[in-house]
């Protein structure tokens, strides 16, 4: 009869080292790679070696801790950095560019287009059609400068 007896272990264990790495491509956390590095070990031991399920277990167990600690700590040691530190920070990244008044900016404020968006302005009073500089932000309103 067909059950977990006639299934060839390393499969399984191969299988769930595949599942818990895809797992960490959707969820990531940095913490299922680790498990799904010890599964896939266990399924190459286990492929190698024919050796029973508890035993299978409790290398998984011990590999998965290590796996986890070792590379905590080596994460820990050795920060990534991202390709772009300002890349969820929209007011930060137009620091510099130049936008044209859409708005007069009358008694400092007024509004002003920067790419295909209109963006509440604060600065000097300045005519529509007058070309400025981006000097910082304050929230979602700009402060802008003449160039």
């Amino acid at each position: 009869m067909g059950g977990l007896d006639s299934l060839e272990p390393h499969y399984a264990w191969l299988a769930l080292g595949l599942v818990l790495a895809a797992a960490e491509m959707a969820i990531p956390g940095v913490f299922l790679i680790w498990m799904a590095g010890a599964a896939l070990i266990v399924g190459f031991v286990t492929w190698a070696v024919p050796i029973g399920v508890p035993l299978q277990i409790v290398l998984f167990a011990l590999l998965a801790i290590v796996a986890v600690f070792t590379g905590r700590r080596y994460l820990r040691s050795h920060p990534v950095e991202a390709a772009d530190p300002k890349m969820n920070q929209r007011g930060e990244r137009v620091i510099g560019e130049m936008v044209v008044v859409t708005q007069a900016i009358e008694g400092g404020s007024g509004k002003v287009k920067l790419g295909d968006s209109e963006w509440l302005a604060r600065g000097a009073d300045a005519a529509p059609g007058t070309r400025l500089r981006v000097a910082g932000h304050d929230g979602v309103v700009l402060i802008v400068e003449a160039p």
